[in-house]
């Protein structure tokens, strides 16, 4: 097994009802916490994070179900996976670190969660990244046929049990290495080394979980996400969004004008490439973060 974070410190915290979130850290300076999507696992950000450590206390961490955190059991309202429960296992996992405020970068469901803790956490946050996402509940709530066909998992993964778990365990292995192929643009990304370790921990409760997530996408997230712009609520802090020029988000949504929506302070660029810009251009995603986490 290839460590993609040599020089990573690696820890388990807990973060309230026996959730136990797989954590990593290195660096010195102002914190930033990365936070992975579907299907990756913090692995991700291994071309980024260690270029970020030169400055910055890089916190990456799993989010619960995925990678080596916790997979915990889930009501029928599917709150255990909501963004606001993954939001809350994020602020505690930098509390325990001894973060009091800090900056955040999400990826795809981990852009969905720096959402949430930049609203229910606004006074912890100091910035947010987002990449390759448009709010959810825009998504959601003009969803038409271009992005149904293109985002089909969407509207799958959210099936009710088991039926999307056990069409996926027939072959794992296979919905996975289609999906990362649908996601990326870039010949070889992601590596094999890469693409192993995401195997590793596509198992059979994890592949559940993830599902889960996505329950709570179509459902309690939507519930909290309305009642935030109900309630004025939005990202004060100052927002980078980044793209895929390439990809379903870039070719789709005006992506700007969709975060304006929700934060107050938006700026932001398409990269030449596709859903993975972590990995398919990690040198601009680099270059983009250290120049908006140091204003």
């Amino acid at each position: 097994m290839t460590d993609l974070l040599p020089g990573f410190d690696e820890r388990t915290i807990e973060t309230g009802a026996g959730v136990q979130i797989h954590v990593r850290t290195a660096g010195r300076g102002r914190p930033v916490l990365l936070l992975h999507g579907h299907p990756q696992t913090l692995s991700t950000w291994h071309a980024v994070a260690p270029a970020l450590a030169e400055a910055h206390s890089v916190v990456l961490m799993d989010l619960r179900g995925y990678g080596a955190s916790a997979r915990p059991s889930s009501p029928p309202d599917h709150s255990a996976y909501s963004k606001r429960a993954m939001a809350r296992d994020a602020a505690a996992v930098m509390r325990s670190l001894g973060h009091e405020d800090y900056a955040v970068v999400g990826h795809d469901r981990g852009g969905r969660v720096a959402h949430r803790l930049a609203l229910d956490h606004a006074d912890r946050v100091s910035r947010v990244a987002v990449l390759d996402i448009a709010p959810t509940l825009h998504m959601y709530e003009r969803t038409d046929m271009a992005f149904a066909r293109a985002y089909f998992w969407w509207f799958f993964l959210i099936q009710p049990e088991p039926l999307p778990e056990r069409l996926i365990g027939a072959d794992p292995e296979f919905f996975l290495r289609s999906h990362l192929a649908h996601q990326s643009r870039t010949a070889g990304v992601p590596r094999e080394e890469v693409v192993a370790e995401y195997l590793r921990h596509y198992d059979p409760a994890a592949v559940h979980a993830i599902c889960e997530d996505y329950r709570a996408a179509a459902t309690i997230d939507l519930v909290h996400d309305r009642a935030s712009r109900e309630n004025g609520q939005a990202v004060r802090a100052p927002l980078l969004a980044l793209w895929g020029a390439e990809g379903t988000v870039g070719k789709l949504y005006d992506v700007l004008e969709t975060w304006r929506e929700v934060a107050d302070d938006v700026r932001g660029r398409g990269l030449a490439c596709g859903h993975l810009l972590q990995e398919e251009r990690p040198e601009e995603v680099v270059a983009e973060l250290r120049a908006f986490l140091a204003g």
